[in-house]
């Protein structure tokens, strides 16, 4: 299960997508009429009425500001009836004044929600070709059950710079990736789209996980130098930090190779274990550079009800208000006893109330729990 703070689908184009506001200017117009007709000939509060239509168009679309426009036209002409003004000239010029103003407002109003449609639209497309990119994870793959957690810290986006894949092997075993490439914005998600080809296109066929690191450093230079010149090659500094894991169906272990990542954390009842490799490589993207052509794989037990937790450094560097990190170690056991969803729902809404709704990073969260074969 994936889970992802999405904005409203629900845009505000949609006309009348509050209809309790218009009580206001019903009311103005109701009220102005009333006091109007009672008050003495020399009070005239008719000029108010075009307050109707221009309430109006800030919560209504063109159709309702224009029936509140009519209405208010409407109340003019029953305030110069029941007053026996209506042929002066000035009830004539107040009704010219509002039926002006209205047709201003509805001319508003047609501009505005025509371009609020095309943002609509264009937030649509965005939102799906984002879902590609960043696929949910599998439920259940073999004997584990997974769930991942993804929150952009653009709120209107869906993809930033962290990521996560999944693939199942033909050796009956499930190799994950979690990663974080450098930057933001798009430069940031079209390298994160690189990396997710590359792992989907090789991680069910490569031999091992380290021939398979080597696969994604490589492609991932490939893919970001392939188009600059030698100088721009040079200075390049397009990186993803990662860690890759294989976990067979039949083995109580994880493998796994950690590229400049934080580790992951297992967790076997309340307690945590973070599982710290012994050779931390570089990350992807800097290894072929370096002449690095040898991974080193690291191996935990990993056995039945055992919880592990793979994460970016969006979750362990979230700071609140008055600076303080948000203590991901010390919740998530809290947490061990739900099912992977769960968890990674309690942690989504304790890390947004610590942040007090705003992330200034990405963040990323998949867990994987080991059930019986």
């Amino acid at each position: 299960m994936a889970l992802r703070r999405r904005p409203d689908s629900e845009r505000s184009w949609q006309p009348g997508h509050a209809p309790a506001l218009l009580v206001i200017p019903l009311g103005l117009i109701v009220t102005v009429c009333v006091v109007d007709v009672l008050s003495p000939p020399h009070i005239h509060l008719g000029p108010l009425l075009v307050a109707a239509p221009a309430i109006t168009v800030a919560f209504a679309g063109a159709r309702v500001t224009a029936l509140m426009g009519a209405l208010a036209v409407a109340a003019q002409v029953l305030i110069g009836v029941l007053r026996g003004v209506l042929p002066t000239t000035n009830i004539q010029a107040q009704m010219a004044a509002l039926i002006v103003v209205s047709s201003i407002c509805v001319t508003i109003c047609v501009v505005r929600d025509r371009r609020e449609l095309q943002l609509h639209r264009v937030r649509s497309v965005a939102e799906a070709a984002q879902s590609v990119l960043l696929q949910p994870l599998p439920t259940r793959t073999g004997p584990l059950r997974i769930a991942g957690l993804y929150i952009p810290a653009e709120e209107e986006a869906d993809l930033g710079g962290d990521l996560y894949a999944a693939a199942r092997t033909a050796d009956h075993s499930t190799r994950l990736l979690i990663g974080d490439v450098r930057g933001s914005g798009l430069a940031a998600i079209n390298n994160a789209a690189l990396l997710l080809g590359a792992f989907r296109a090789a991680a069910h066929r490569q031999a091992t996980l380290p021939r398979l690191a080597v696969h994604l450093d490589a492609a991932f230079r490939w893919d970001t130098n392939q188009w600059r010149s030698r100088a721009e090659q040079d200075t390049n500094e397009d990186f993803a930090t990662a860690t890759l894991l294989d976990i067979p169906d039949h083995d109580p272990v994880v493998h796994l190779i950690t590229c400049g990542h934080p580790p992951p954390l297992l967790l076997r009842g309340s307690r945590l274990t973070p599982l710290t490799a012994e050779a931390s490589h570089l990350p992807i993207g800097f290894g072929g550079i370096f002449g690095i052509t040898a991974y080193d794989v690291q191996t935990f037990p990993f056995e039945v009800g055992d919880l592990l937790l793979l994460y970016t450094d969006g979750v362990i560097e979230a700071r609140n208000a008055d600076g303080l990190f948000y203590p991901f170690t010390e919740r998530v056991p809290e947490w061990t006893k739900d099912d992977p969803d769960e968890l990674l729902r309690h942690l989504q809404d304790d890390l947004l109330a610590h942040v007090d709704g705003h992330l200034n990073d990405d963040a990323a969260v998949v867990a994987i729990r080991r059930l019986a074969v």
